[in-house]
């Protein structure tokens, strides 16, 4: 190939496609906002570049040449490829623009995890938001399943677990909390077996898998719980606690939140530990600043995961 074929411009392209698909060059100049000297111009220097005619103009009007209508499928794709190429720029623009929104049910305080994965997010996004959105325990999944969140931390287990994906970024035992006149509060650990007859405060029916989950189900070989009081926020938590509605299972970073006064926790043997996790819907990782979150989350963790 001729290195001056390969010097041709976009808008040299541009101007032979408007002049092929009108075969009228004041038409096309109209079209292209040119004047028509501009246009005829410009695409005699074109053919001067590739060193071949690529319309015949005459008393019929103009047509392509055999040059020129082999040009013709090879320079529309040339800039619809540009212009995909474009509208791509443009929208990886929009996107370091845009607002991140993360849903959480527990504020996720440990270590300065939220702290930290901001600073790490911002260093590759600088020009996007951040937006927290406190969400009700009556959804488990802090937003993903509505859309009002982009990324959630959350609790496992989410229902609807293939809709989603996550990372765990915290392993904690549970404990239970009760009022401290309760006939358990002076014990250093409990055994769960010694709660089965509780009154247990309980997530909305609406929590799914994750209100079964703080219930301990899979502790209780078969025996329903009894519920004294259902709740979806950690303030209905502690003053349920305080009336002495019942007792709940907390992770345990969580009980500086509910141990205000009136309220204690202990460890409890039989078991297993909670899961704090960072979630995002199946797919959603591919999304510029989801994936930069969830990356951010990982080196704040102290992993070289993604």
């Amino acid at each position: 190939m001729d290195v001056h074929v390969r010097d041709v411009h976009s808008r040299d392209l541009r101007y032979f496609v408007a002049v092929a698909r009108e075969l009228h060059f004041t038409r096309a100049a109209e079209r292209l906002f040119v004047s028509q000297p501009a246009l005829s111009k410009q695409i005699r220097a074109l053919e001067r570049q590739l060193g071949a005619e690529l319309f015949v103009r005459d008393q019929r009007g103009v047509r392509l040449t055999s040059v020129g209508a082999a040009l013709l499928p090879h320079a529309q794709r040339v800039l619809e490829s540009w212009q995909s190429g474009a509208e791509a720029v443009e929208r990886a623009k929009a996107d370091e623009r845009a607002t991140l929104f993360v849903g959480m049910s527990t504020r996720p305080a440990r270590g300065g995890l939220l702290p930290a994965v901001r600073s790490r997010f911002s260093e590759v996004h600088p020009a996007a938001t951040i937006q927290l959105r406190q969400v009700s325990w009556q959804d488990a999944s802090a937003g993903l399943a509505d859309g009002t969140a982009d990324v959630a931390f959350i609790w496992l287990p989410l229902p609807d677990l293939e809709r989603y994906e996550w990372v765990v970024v915290a392993e904690e035992p549970r404990h239970v909390a009760l009022p401290d006149t309760h006939r358990l509060a002076d014990l250093d650990e409990v055994d769960f077996a010694d709660l089965t007859d509780e009154p247990f405060l309980a997530l909305p029916e609406g929590a799914g898998a994750l209100r079964d989950y703080w219930l301990a189900l899979d502790a209780r070989a078969g025996r329903p719980p009894r519920i004294g009081a259902e709740i979806a926020s950690t303030d209905e938590t502690y003053e349920a606690l305080v009336d002495g509605r019942g007792v709940c299972l907390v992770a345990a970073g969580n009980a500086p939140l509910i141990t205000l006064g009136g309220v204690v926790t202990r460890p409890v043997r039989g078991i297993t530990p909670s899961r704090f996790a960072l979630a995002w819907r199946a797919g959603d990782d591919r999304r510029p600043l989801v994936s930069a979150y969830i990356k951010a989350c990982g080196e704040a963790l102290g992993r070289a995961e993604r």
